[in-house]
């Protein structure tokens, strides 16, 4: 997770890979966000639906 900071900085074609590493790392955290953000949410309306219908019945 922490490969940004990592590495030394000796040329501008090792300066260029980097970024578009930690870009690459950036992009898969934000979907991995993403996903886990979605699940937390069907998770509260799903508890939030099951007790509604507990109260129906």
């Amino acid at each position: 997770m922490g490969q940004c900071a990592s590495r030394s900085r000796s040329k501008d074609g090792d300066r260029a890979a980097e970024t578009i590493g930690c870009l690459a790392l950036v992009k898969e955290q934000r979907s991995r966000l993403y996903i886990l953000r979605r699940c937390v949410i069907m998770l509260l309306c799903w508890h939030k639906n099951a007790k509604a219908k507990k109260k129906c019945n």
